[in-house]
């Protein structure tokens, strides 16, 4: 029996696909709602006549919640480089590092990235209201009524916006399927789609594209996703026998598995951990009241081969970076002999932890490559000369698909934990979670736990 014919029958797959669709469209129909004293249908005149700009980046992620004005301008990208920044302080700092290996600590670094993310949402909203102010640059009065109160009313609705972003994502992550804040973002970017097929068909009805530069590109596209569909569900399996075990007068035969590792095991996070980290400095040029510095903005985002150089070398850094964080060859060297696991014809201990050291050194090497060339490929294909119309980038590609690969996975898994709950017709007896407002009033949220 298929997937399809089982979700009839498996209720609580169904409350938990309808809740995550639920709190998506809450999400969309809060990039409509617009901040306070801010004329929108203004600002989306001058998205629609400037050129290549930072604003781009920013819009992406927020689903076109920037271009509108919206109280969800700023996104989820505070968090996200709140998470990286907190990540690097926790590698570098040894009592952090030991702190983050137990439960109660990892709550409380998380309240602690809760905390820069305050931090940041105030300094992005401050350069975000200040550039409403301006005209975002054009000298248009985009702004009703200017001054303290609509600074201060600006900043703070931002914030606001930005948490309950979250708060939205943690709801999804909690009691429906999938990771919250990525399909927020992966949701974010596929509103964009309906745009990007219109200027495709103006560009065939104009005549500006013929019939081989569409096939070319249509090829491209098609190889991309193939490309990434193939990696991301690639593994490179590790053989791994268990000895013999005898229980009394039981005797169980020697067996044989694997140990599955991903070829990418970063996954989609170093493109948006690159894409975060490229906001800051392009923000703050932006907006600093200096021409060399802006001159330096401009030619770094309309050069594409410098951009796509330094964000090509972000992503590698940050493949490395989080797989690093995510898969420690000495746990699994430990897990594996605790079990009385062996990997063939390696030397259980530091032998086996070299091995898959070895092994993991190669995959982040594939993966770093595979995923600089994915987000980067289109861009260059988009520049001169060969000025292909690449409305979405690899990174946009990259996180839709993976996004969308996990989002399968986990109901395929819940699919197959359902089954196995239900064999010999027992019934589950794991009480479901039930929504409720706590994230939002909880103490805990703002001051960390005072329980150890």
């Amino acid at each position: 029996m298929s997937s399809v014919d089982s979700l009839p029958k498996l209720p609580e797959l169904n409350k938990r696909i309808l809740f995550t669709l639920f709190i998506l469209v809450v999400y969309r129909l809060g990039v409509f709602v617009p901040i306070p004293g801010v004329d929108s249908a203004e600002i989306l005149k001058i998205f629609s006549n400037q050129g290549k700009s930072f604003f781009d980046i920013i819009n992406l992620f927020s689903g076109g919640a920037f271009e509108r004005a919206s109280i969800f301008a700023l996104g989820v990208m505070p968090y996200i480089t709140s998470s990286i920044v907190m990540s690097l302080v926790v590698k570098t700092v040894p009592k952090l590092e030991e702190l983050n290996k137990e439960s109660s600590g990892k709550k409380r670094i998380a309240q602690y990235s809760r905390y820069l993310t305050i931090v940041i949402c105030f300094f992005q909203a401050s350069l975000l209201v200040t550039a409403l102010q301006t005209g975002l640059g054009t000298g248009v009065d985009i702004v009703f009524d200017p001054g303290l109160s609509f600074y201060l009313l600006t900043v703070f609705t931002l914030t606001a916006g930005t948490f309950f972003v979250m708060w939205l994502g943690e709801q999804i992550t909690n009691f429906g399927i999938g990771n919250g804040l990525s399909l927020i973002i992966a949701a974010s970017i596929i509103t964009g789609a309906p745009s990007a097929i219109g200027k495709l068909f103006n560009f065939v009805s104009t005549g500006d594209l013929n019939i081989l530069t569409i096939i070319l590109y249509i090829i491209i596209m098609l190889g991309i996703l193939y490309s990434v569909v193939f990696v991301e569900r690639s593994f490179r399996k590790i053989p791994v026998q268990y000895p013999q075990k005898t229980q009394g007068r039981k005797v169980s035969m020697a067996q044989s598995s694997h140990l599955p590792l991903k070829i990418n095991p970063a996954g989609v996070i170093p493109p948006i951990f690159a894409s975060s980290i490229l906001l800051l400095p392009l923000t703050i040029f932006n907006y600093v009241d200096s021409p060399t510095l802006n001159q330096l903005s401009a030619s770094f985002l309309n050069n594409g081969f410098i951009y796509n150089g330094v964000f090509a070398l972000l992503v590698i850094f940050f493949t490395f970076f989080y797989t690093g964080m995510v898969i420690n060859p000495s746990e699994l060297s430990e897990n594996l002999k605790k079990n009385g696991a062996f990997i063939p014809g390696i030397r259980p201990g530091g032998n086996t932890t070299d091995y898959i050291k070895g092994v993991m050194a190669k995959l982040t090497v594939i993966g770093a490559l595979y995923l600089a060339l994915v987000c980067t490929i289109p861009a260059i294909l988009n520049a001169k000369p060969f000025s292909l119309p690449f409305f979405f980038g690899g990174t946009s590609l990259l996180i839709v698909i993976g996004v969308t690969l996990d989002f399968i996975q986990q109901i395929q898994s819940f699919l197959i934990s359902d089954n196995y709950d239900n064999y010999g017709n027992k019934k589950r007896k794991k009480e479901p979670k039930r929504f409720n407002m706590r994230w939002f009033y909880d103490y805990n949220f703002i001051w960390p736990s005072r329980s150890r």
